[in-house]
Order: structure tokens, then C-alpha cells, then sequence
């Protein structure tokens, strides 16, 4: 090998060293380099809220408490019964011929469920005919499934009026449209004279309606 070949073999070999030698610097001063921030560590409490899906219900871990006292409405002491029930069975009333009284009637028409209502608070829906007023007030009434009476004169069944008397001062009148009455139902015959009045009666404690 000529003198000009052995002195481009020394130039290649130590540009090829200096090449290593620069390498291994930028290596080691990168390991070296201080780390910046904190490090991330496992375990922990999440922060934020979690993220939920479309159209989810977003959950609490503290649901509020609904009180009780507070849903309850001012009648919820009251049961509420309709007519349906009251009217919903066939009742026999015996025929009066006008001569002698009429015979009692069968005591077992009246079903067990309209019986048990017997003694119970309960908010009735119908219409007001008054039958008593006193200084203006509405003492003693019947309360009807429908208009019937009122209007057009026509006689209602046994079982689609009740007969009430208010407690109290008694309650305002009301003729064309229908009120809720709220009381104490009393179910069974009852009698004057021998002669059949009717089969419900209520101790009335307040009434509800439209102007009232």
C-alpha cells in the first residue's frame, strides 16, 4: 500500500472514531438529564366526574330523600270511590202499592266490596241538590252519580245518590257542575217508617269544586 492510501485509511478510521465517540456523549448526557414534572403514580381518587353515555341518567352517590309527609296531597287521608262502585250492582227496592207499607228489602244485595266501605273516609265525586240551607250555607244534601235530578226530574236509583250531612258550618252551593265530597260513608238500608230512604249516607267534612 502507497503512502497515500495508508494516509486515507487514517483519516476514514479516525472520523469513524469520533462518530462513536460524539454518539456515546449524547447518549450518556441524555440518561443523565434530570427528569421534569411529577411522575405519574397508580391508585389515587379519581378527579372530575366520570364521563356518562348519551342519553344515560347522570348518577349520584348521594340520591336526595323524598319525604314522604310531602307528596302526600290534603286529601290523602281520604280513599277515593266513584259511583262505578257505589251503582255497579242491581238493587231490588220492593214496589210500594200505596196501601199498606212496603216489605223490607233483601239486606244481602249490597256486595261485600261496596260493604267494606262501611265506616270509611272517602273523597266521592257527583252532584250537589241541596236539601237544607242555613244562613246561607248548605247543611244537608244529595250527592248524585249525574244531573238527572236536578235537571230533567228524573228519579235516580237506590244506589246513585248518597245522603249527606255536612259537619260544621256547612259548604257552599254548587248545582251545574261537579263537586268532590269528602266524609265518612255509611253503608246499609235505613229506614223511616218503615220505608226505604236509601242505602249510603255520609258524614260530610268539606266539599271541593269549581267557585268553592
Amino acid at each position: 500500500m502507497n503512502s497515500v492510501s495508508i494516509l486515507q485509511a487514517g483519516r476514514l478510521v479516525a472520523a469513524v472514531t469520533l462518530t462513536v465517540v460524539a454518539s456515546s456523549l449524547l447518549y450518556s448526557q441524555g440518561q443523565s438529564k434530570p427528569v421534569r414534572g411529577e411522575p405519574i403514580r397508580a391508585g389515587g381518587p379519581p378527579r372530575g366526574e366520570p364521563i356518562q353515555p348519551a342519553g344515560a341518567a347522570a348518577v349520584t352517590t348521594n340520591p336526595p330523600v323524598i319525604n314522604e309527609k310531602a307528596k302526600s296531597s290534603a286529601a290523602g287521608e281520604y280513599q277515593a270511590v266513584g259511583f262505578d262502585k257505589l251503582a255497579g250492582f242491581p238493587y231490588v227496592v220492593p214496589e210500594y202499592a200505596g196501601t199498606n207499607k212496603p216489605a223490607l228489602p233483601d239486606p244481602n244485595q249490597i256486595p261485600a266490596a261496596v260493604k267494606a266501605f262501611n265506616g270509611q273516609a272517602v273523597a266521592l265525586k257527583g252532584f250537589m241538590l241541596p236539601l237544607k240551607v242555613e244562613q246561607g250555607k248548605v247543611t244537608e244534601l244529595l250527592l248524585m252519580r249525574d244531573q238527572s235530578m236536578c235537571c230533567f226530574g228524573s228519579v235516580p236509583k237506590i244506589n246513585e245518590f248518597i245522603t249527606v250531612k255536612m259537619v260544621g258550618g256547612g259548604t257552599k252551593a254548587v248545582m251545574d257542575q261537579a263537586v268532590t265530597l269528602y266524609g265518612r260513608l255509611k253503608v246499609g238500608e235505613f229506614m223511616e217508617n218503615g220505608y226505604l230512604l236509601g242505602i249510603y249516607q255520609m258524614d260530610g267534612d268539606k266539599a271541593e269544586g269549581p267557585g268553592m
